[in-house]
């Protein structure tokens, strides 16, 4: 089903988790406002959207939510005319439930974790969403798993297999996702529910649910080892990540 790309680039950013993996940085912190290099996580984030022509950026908050609005209440993005929005959450929604306390969201939006470091085209991956008849597009990163370990496969009692130390791949999501406000439609209101929620939910209801597959980098800082990794990698070429 092709479609009109929507004029409104919005883009959410999902900033309303406690991020007690990086502990103890973010009982003060909230986890978007941990550095990568000289910036925030948010802030690459944002700069990257806007990069991408995402002109309309709300931001979904609830731990220290303060901390954010501060960092960013004047920011060279927001002299230069991009919109920002807060969306303040009362009590933890989770990653789908505090998209239901937007107002006038677009047919066809992204929202993103605040805490990944990552290159892939946002601008890309919303057009492919746009054009698609999904109602919900997840960023998909190939992540190769070393099990360190034996594994004995087995059946009634008898070892049909060993593999030692097997390498594993997985497409695993990136925390990205593109949205229709159908999908938002599915999701309660007033009670926790999180992205894999949704999914199951219309997986269970038959309802398309696409993969934008990419080799784009990928880091999830809220995960200890996932953030010194970002260190190194962002000190070693900021140009890949921050538009100049």
């Amino acid at each position: 089903g092709g479609r009109e790309l929507s004029e409104r680039r919005v883009a959410v950013i999902l900033c309303g988790g406690r991020g007690t993996r990086l502990a103890p940085y973010t009982a003060a912190l909230p986890k978007p406002l941990v550095p990568v290099g000289n910036y925030p996580i948010i802030d690459i984030l944002a700069r990257q959207l806007v990069n991408h022509g995402f002109r309309e950026l709300v931001f979904s908050v609830g731990h220290l939510a303060e901390l954010i609005a501060a960092y960013f209440s004047d920011h060279e993005l927001k002299r230069n005319g991009v919109d920002f929005r807060w969306v303040r959450e009362k009590a933890p929604l989770g990653t789908a439930g505090s998209l239901t306390l937007i107002e006038d969201l677009p047919d066809r939006f992204l929202a993103l974790n605040g805490d990944v470091l990552t290159t892939l085209d946002f601008r890309r991956m919303f057009e492919e969403h746009s054009r698609s008849a999904s109602l919900l597009t997840i960023a998909s990163h190939r992540k190769t798993v070393s099990l360190p370990l034996g594994v004995i496969d087995h059946r009634e009692g008898l070892v049909t297999n060993y593999s030692e130390k097997p390498v594993l791949e997985y497409d695993v999501s990136m925390g990205v996702y593109g949205y229709t406000r159908e999908a938002v439609d599915l999701i309660p209101r007033d009670t926790r529910f999180d992205l894999p929620d949704l999914v199951h939910r219309m997986l269970t209801e038959r309802l398309p649910v696409s993969v934008f597959q990419s080799d784009a980098a990928w880091l999830d800082i809220g995960n200890p080892d996932d953030y010194s990794e970002a260190q190194r990698v962002f000190e070693a070429d900021p140009g890949i990540y921050l538009p100049s």
